[in-house]
């Protein structure tokens, strides 16, 4: 819902830190990769109970997510570096409440809810991206991507902003969590709204 308002603000400082680090030599893809190992760091260090240090890592996973787009735009973007920072990012959402889950027994539901509404939310976002694609649509409200980004209620921003309140707030892990999946869910039959008039 917010990401792409920020667009604006965050892109100018990440377009020019990822042009140094291009010059420097550091590829897109191994800083999607560093930061998928950081975000998988730190849903194990939250699963271990170490939740300050899960935090910490969450939020180096998003800078890292931010300057490989930031490299790739330097380059020059390749269909494989697209396809490689998806998979990491949905990677990396799986896993933070897997960490919760494995954190406690009261957290395995939500846990388990809110990774299901991220498999639907997922599967709308990239049927959505697909069938996009073979129309010839395209769209950089998000910035330029590799594939078509479709607007919805829950998006990173607002993920991450859950994530964050879980590890600030974790005696309220269950109805944080089960108010984002409720978001997800409202955001596929947003897309899915969306999907019929554009494409019905």
């Amino acid at each position: 819902m917010f990401d792409a308002k920020l667009r604006p603000l965050i892109d100018p400082p990440l377009n020019r830190a990822g042009k140094v680090l291009a010059a420097w030599g550091v590829t897109a893809n191994a800083l999607t990769l560093a930061g998928l190992a950081l975000g998988l760091a730190g849903a194990a260090a939250i699963a271990f109970g170490e939740i300050g240090a899960g935090l910490a890592l969450i939020l180096a996973n998003r800078l890292l997510d931010g300057l490989d787009g930031a490299v790739a735009r330097a380059n020059g973007p390749t269909s494989f570096g697209g396809y490689l920072d998806i998979v990491a990012d949905f990677a990396f959402y799986v896993a933070v409440p897997l960490g919760f889950g494995v954190l406690a027994e009261a957290n395995t539901l939500p846990a388990l809810v809110l990774v299901a509404s991220f498999v639907l939310t997922g599967v709308s976002f990239l049927a959505f991206a697909a069938i996009a694609a073979t129309r010839g649509e395209e769209t950089e409200a998000h910035g330029k991507k590799s594939f078509f980004y479709s607007t919805g209620l829950a998006e990173g921003g607002e993920t991450i902003a859950i994530f964050i309140a879980m590890c600030l707030f974790p005696g309220w892990f269950g109805p944080i969590v089960y108010g984002y999946a409720a978001l997800c869910i409202l955001t596929v039959f947003q897309r899915s709204a969306l999907a019929l008039a554009r494409f019905g």
